[in-house]
């Protein structure tokens, strides 16, 4: 039996993973990097570590002749260091803090651990080549958390609740139901199962609700905003357009490569936002107006404040 790839690609997506920009150096003196989520370890002694390069990739050919390369593990506030990575093009180093590495491959600055390796084996493996390299250096910093990628989007890793502490903080009042975290927390999970099914009405998914509403909402962009306004990886943001192009629902156009809706796509994305207007409108039915606008105006604050941090 065939696998629909696009459908496998999302059940890979539950296996939550680090994000990664592998670097390396050519003998002309010329840097490359990729945005990988393929690392992983293989030994302890020695100390191997893996990653896996598309055959169609521009650079596969440098990283599978280089002597050395280095395993940069991006910290949580670097998904634009991802996102430029992650695209083909020049300047990629361009405005990005660098220091030089085995072999010259270029440290990213920030990244919360870097593995300088020289190239142990390249494997074929399917569409792509393994390549294992043999950790000669590391450093890595405490306190500054990893970048995750989970279910097709960005994420960041937190503490397990089963793996707190324990402490007694029960009260007459109920400290817990009057966090904010967890207030937040539970009404989103609450909304979500409540909408995201209504989407299936309409025939499409989270991923393409986000998309198609965001280009409603702000015009035409090129596909790296996008891809940061719906806080998706810029591969899997591809994807999810490629999948809406196919329906004759978004074209993309121009060197920058400007993505809009189409004709059908604007009617779609009209109908999704009426939809969620719709739905909003109903669960605050029992809400005042005033409640609403100072609920909203609160959580517009409170971003505001975290976002100047």
């Amino acid at each position: 039996m065939g696998i629909d790839t696009r459908d496998f690609r999302n059940a890979l997506g539950k296996f939550a993973t680090g994000v990664t920009v592998i670097t390396t150096k050519d003998a002309e003196g010329e840097h490359y990097g990729v945005t990988a989520s393929s690392f992983n370890a293989v030994s302890m002694t020695p100390p191997l570590i893996l990653w896996s390069i598309d055959k169609g990739a521009y650079s596969k050919d440098v990283y599978c002749q280089a002597e050395h390369f280095v395993v940069n593990v991006l910290a949580s506030n670097q998904v634009p260091i991802s996102n430029r990575f992650a695209q083909r093009g020049e300047n990629k180093f361009k405005d990005i803090d660098v220091e030089e590495g085995l072999g010259g491959s270029a440290r990213i600055v920030g990244a919360v651990a870097h593995f300088e390796c020289r190239t142990w084996q390249v494997y074929e493996g399917g569409d792509h080549f393994i390549i294992v390299g043999e950790v000669l250096n590391y450093d890595y910093q405490d306190g500054c958390g990893s970048l995750v990628f989970h279910g097709g989007r960005y994420a960041l890793p937190e503490p397990h609740p089963m793996m707190l502490p324990e402490e007694d903080n029960r009260t007459s009042g109920g400290v817990l139901g009057q966090h904010f975290l967890y207030l937040l927390r539970q009404s989103l999970a609450a909304y979500r199962q409540d909408f995201y099914p209504r989407l299936g009405h309409l025939g499409v998914n989270q991923k393409e609700w986000r998309i198609l509403t965001l280009l409603l909402d702000r015009g035409p962009q090129p596909i790296d905003q996008v891809a940061q306004g719906v806080a998706q990886p810029l591969e899997d943001c591809e994807d999810t357009l490629n999948g809406l192009a196919c329906r004759d629902l978004v074209v993309e156009s121009g060197d920058q490569r400007n993505v809009s809706l189409t004709s059908a796509g604007n009617e779609l994305a009209g109908k999704l936002l009426n939809m969620a207007r719709e739905h909003e409108q109903k669960l605050f039915d029992s809400v005042s107006d005033e409640e609403v606008r100072q609920m909203k105006s609160g959580l517009a604050h409170v971003i505001e404040q975290l976002g100047s941090r």
